[in-house]
């Protein structure tokens, strides 16, 4: 079989392409659509950040243009989707639930997620708490009032939120919906009572078939680049890459100047060809979250994108290089800046903070016009038309954007 040669801009485009941001949207999404772009992701993190759109609803927004958020919050509680740990806490298709059954039957494994301690010491109040929902039905962690005089940061739970939490874990409880965003917990057998572990893939089979996700989902793939993806390894991935090239099940590429293989997916052949003979051409222009699946190993955006990205929120403010919580800016191909913004919803203003470009971006009109036209589409679907710039680096450009917008 002749091997596939790609240059760096192609990788990139088979990149983009296998995750949906090759071209820009070209029709009004529908609700299915928000189902599709899970499917191609194969995950979907949460985070709760929102000083814009959260960011699972800001990863769809850059697939799919404007679209209800509602929708996700419907799929979830019409069991089209289930949460739970893959490659963080994230939105899943409900029929990838077996391959997540191992996590829950071995909790331990999941680190700070669960603790076999706490579970030990308040084994009696666990199970008037199972109870309870049993009797009432689903709860929420805000159902249960502080009686300990604690702030209640992330670091000190009250006592039923820590419950509910290793009780997620161990899949005893599932998350029924979300309302404002807070989950609300039920019982995993009224969620998915047909569900039955005699169904659960082996080990092996699971560790196989989230590979071969994870490398469809991202197009090509260093072997480095897998085990991140759903946190199966932190280096190598299980199976070894090169017995799924020998059965078949993955194909192996080069890209040029760098010494190791990738791996690219079947379903991906026909893609990766073009991509070869310069066919796939990326024209989106976007904003990603912070969590994307583009850029949330760090480490790859930079070797793909040459890319040098990092989420500061957790960097005290006089530290931070560009900002609390800054969206990268695709633009045809290549990661060329990133602003940090912030949605004034009741005063309807989108206020971009500082925008960077990259060092050797050229600000051509091109990227001025379809910039704007994206802050304008991202500004209106937040129902904060009005944008205002505050800085740009490099300071010209503060002036064109400002112009192209107007």
């Amino acid at each position: 079989m002749t091997t596939i040669e790609l240059s760096v801009a192609a990788a990139r485009a088979l990149q983009l392409a296998a995750q949906g941001l090759l071209n820009p949207v070209r029709k009004k999404a529908v609700k299915q659509d928000v189902l599709a772009a899970i499917r191609q992701m194969a995950v979907l993190q949460i985070d709760t950040i929102h000083v814009v759109a959260r960011s699972p609803y800001l990863v769809l927004w850059s697939r799919l243009g404007s679209y209800p958020q509602h929708w996700l919050d419907e799929l979830l509680e019409e069991r089209q989707l289930f949460e739970y740990w893959a490659h963080e806490a994230s939105f899943l298709p409900i029929e990838d639930y077996g391959l997540y059954r191992h996590r829950m039957i071995d909790p331990g494994s999941m680190g700070w997620k669960y603790s076999a301690k706490w579970m030990d010491e308040h084994r009696a109040t666990i199970e008037l708490l199972l109870q309870h929902i049993r009797q009432h039905g689903p709860v929420r962690s805000a159902d249960f009032k502080r009686t300990d005089g604690k702030s209640g940061g992330w670091w000190e739970w009250k006592p039923e939120k820590r419950s509910l939490e290793v009780l997620f874990t161990a899949g005893r409880l599932m998350i029924a919906k979300r309302h404002h965003f807070h989950r609300i917990y039920d019982l995993a057998e009224r969620i998915l009572p047909d569900w039955d572990d005699a169904r659960m893939p082996s080990t092996a089979d699971t560790q196989r078939t989230l590979l071969l996700k994870a490398v469809q989902a991202l197009g090509v793939a260093k072997s480095s680049w897998i085990g991140d993806y759903f946190r199966t390894a932190k280096s190598r991935p299980k199976p070894d890459p090169e017995t799924l090239v020998d059965d078949g099940s993955l194909l192996k590429a080069t890209v040029e100047g760098w010494q190791q293989p990738v791996y690219i997916h079947p379903a991906h052949r026909g893609l990766a060809l073009a991509a070869a003979a310069g066919l796939l051409k990326p024209t989106a222009t976007s904003l990603l979250s912070p969590f994307d699946p583009l850029v949330w190993d760090r480490k790859r955006a930079l070797e793909l994108f040459d890319f040098d990205y990092r989420l500061e929120c957790y960097t005290p403010q006089a530290k931070r290089s560009y900002g609390y919580f800054t969206l990268p800016i695709l633009h045809r191909g290549a990661l060329v800046g990133r602003l940090d913004a912030k949605a004034h919803r009741s005063a309807g203003v989108f206020q971009v903070k500082a925008l960077y470009l990259e060092p050797g971006t050229r600000t051509s009109q091109r990227l001025l016009t379809e910039l704007a036209a994206t802050l304008q589409r991202f500004a209106a679907w937040h129902e904060t038309p009005r944008v205002v710039i505050d800085q740009c680096t490099p300071r010209a450009f503060r002036s064109m954007l400002k112009a192209a917008l107007a």
